[in-house]
Order: C-alpha cells, then structure tokens, then sequence
C-alpha cells in the first residue's frame, strides 16, 4: 500500500497558508525544518499558551489531494499548502491509517502517524462554509470524523519533494484508530 507526495510546503511565521516550495527537509524528532511547528514541545500556536510542555505530536501536518478533489466538487477551490499542511499526498488512506501507522517519504525520511488534525475556526476565515466540510457524520456511532489531514513525529529525518513515493508500515495488531492530537 502507498502513494506519492504531491506537494511540500512550509512557512517560518504562524500563517494560515503555506507557501508549496520545491523541497523540504524533515528533522528528526523535530519536525519540517524552517517550518513554526517544528520543535520537540507543542509549537501550536494556542496550545502553547496552556501547555507549553507537552510533547510536540504535531510535527509534520499531512494532507490527502483526494480531499481537494472533493472540495472541488462542492465549489471550493482549495489546494495544497492553502489548509496549513506540510506534505500532501495522493494514493493513501491517510485517515484510515492506525495510530503508530510510519510512513517513508522518499528515500530517507520516516514519520510516525500520531494523530487526526482538528480542523479550527480559522478555515471559515480562509473560505466561508469550509469549516463543515471538514468534518463527517460516522452513521454506526453517530461521531464526527475529522477529514482535516493527519499530523506525524519525525522519526527518521531526509527531504521530501512532490514526486517522492510513499511506502505505508502499519504498526502490529492490534490497531488503534486515530483520535485528534
């Protein structure tokens, strides 16, 4: 099972959007380098207020393209970058993945899956309506299921570029289904 990246991008400043760039490069147990998030504690920008010191579980934010190509069918013109993600990519159940789920990306770099996004305010901000897009009624447990991306720790760093495949490792039984980080 696997796919292919897509699109890479990042940004220095806490922006909405981040600028799609040629490569990045991932750091071990750091995150995207030159990226706000990366860090070994939490670089959420609200979350840092009231938990400084918590790991940072949120190091790389992946993004499925197949999430664009339905956006796009209910007239939302979004694309890479746009929502705050890191890597994007195409082929993978990205929200399907367990928890612990390493993803190889490219020749060298390893990320370990550790959680859902959750999708902010902020999306209505960027595109009126969006924010509702980003979540789905489960029919059998009557639960939301956030469709934001997933977030992943560096655990082996390398860069990255649009064109990289991604080779999927899930964890051994028993899986644990991803919750938001």
């Amino acid at each position: 099972m696997g796919g292919m990246v897509t699109a890479v991008s990042r940004s220095a400043t806490y922006v909405f959007s981040k600028p799609n760039r040629r490569a990045i490069n991932l750091l071990a147990g750091l995150g995207v380098e030159g990226d706000v998030h990366a860090g070994e504690t939490i670089r959420h920008q609200f979350r840092m207020t009231y938990e400084p010191d918590l790991p940072n579980l949120r190091q790389v934010h992946l993004m499925h393209a197949e999430l664009f190509d339905e956006l796009a069918l209910k007239g939302f013109d979004v694309c890479a970058g746009q929502l705050g993600g890191n890597i994007t990519t195409r082929g993978v159940d990205l929200l399907g993945l367990p928890t612990g789920t390493l993803l190889l990306l490219g020749g060298e770099a390893v990320v370990e899956v550790t959680g859902l996004r959750n999708p902010c305010a902020k999306i209505n901000d960027f595109r009126s309506g969006l924010l509702g897009e980003m979540f789905v009624l489960e029919p059998g447990s009557g639960e939301f299921a956030f469709k934001a991306g997933v977030m992943a720790v560096v655990r082996q760093g390398g860069p990255v570029t649009p064109g990289d495949t991604v080779v999927v490792e899930l964890p051994p039984p028993p899986h644990r289904r991803l919750e938001r980080v």
